[in-house]
């Protein structure tokens, strides 16, 4: 069923235009680098690059899976750029980041689905900013949990995997992926790592209930995940997958208050909210909580 009411106001957005921009575009164009903010026509892509920053997007911008909602091109990937995780490092260090978020294209095509390259990228990262917070966002690497392991091994400070939507809506909107196997990744993340952030987000108007919602929030928190993100689904194009509804913004904050409830150590749920959408400003909210968490201890 395809919406048929005009955007409304709160899905409106000015748009920021400023010199930091130029600067970010002039950086990954000249350093070869793709993010997600481009890729996938994040509506935020204005407002992040106006503050100088950005998500980054390794092992090209060709995906091998075809998810009705992502505006990543899918089809056949070109071979991996092995000086890739150098540039974006390179690339963090000019824009002086604190917090670097890298995520990417599923790779089914490759044995290790890609891990490799984060574990790499990450290593860089550490090299060039050893100060700087990282935060992966991943694809299931088909549940491999050696791949997985590589990537945890590396130690980024938070590990992102989305579920994206309710199980009932895999079919239709990412009818490559599993929910139960997304949910494994999850958890085998913390099993590797309990001291990481583990991290995943929905999109919501795609005809979900709200009791499914709240199904996927409990099977999160049983998963062990810490951080929820939750925003409205926006088509990219007429190609994909049509809106059912727009998700007034007092749904989102009474989907926050429950997941607050249900134990979720920090919630991001609003509109606009998107995986790595003010992701520095959400671990930083983290380490506050944590600190004060360990305390109360003693």
């Amino acid at each position: 069923m395809k919406i048929s009411e005009k955007r409304p106001n709160w899905l409106k957005k000015r748009i920021t235009i400023n010199d930091q921009q130029e600067q970010v575009y002039e950086i990954l164009k000249g350093l070869h680098l793709n993010t997600v903010c481009q890729s996938a026509v994040c509506p935020n892509i204005a407002e992040c690059f106006a503050k100088g920053t950005a998500t980054f997007m390794i092992l090209g911008n060709v995906c091998t899976r075809n998810c009705r909602f992502c505006a990543v091109e899918s089809g056949e990937p070109l071979p991996v750029d092995e000086d890739e995780p150098k540039r974006l490092a390179v690339a963090a260090r000019e824009l002086k980041l604190k917090h670097v978020v890298v995520t990417s294209v599923t790779r089914d095509d490759l044995s290790d689905g890609g891990a490799g390259h984060f574990a790499r990228t990450i290593d860089e990262l550490h090299k060039e900013l050893p100060e700087a917070t990282i935060e992966v966002l991943t694809p299931d690497f088909k549940g491999d949990e050696n791949a997985l392991a590589i990537v945890i091994k590396s130690k980024p400070d938070i590990f992102n995997h989305n579920v994206e939507t309710v199980p009932r809506l895999y079919p239709q909107v990412r009818p490559m992926a599993d929910y139960r196997r997304s949910l494994h990744v999850l958890k085998k993340a913390k099993n590797f790592d309990p001291h990481i952030h583990t991290k995943s987000g929905i999109m919501i108007g795609l005809s979900e209930t709200r009791p499914e919602i709240s199904e996927v929030m409990k099977d999160l928190i049983e998963a062990g995940c810490d951080i929820l993100t939750v925003g409205q689904y926006l088509s990219p194009s007429k190609s994909h997958i049509d809106i059912y509804e727009y998700i007034h913004p007092d749904v989102f904050e009474d989907i926050k208050r429950e997941a607050k409830e249900l134990g979720f150590s920090h919630v991001a749920s609003a509109p606009f909210v998107r995986s790595s959408f003010n992701a520095a400003e959400a671990f930083e909210f983290l380490r506050i909580h944590d600190r004060r968490r360990n305390s109360e201890k003693y």
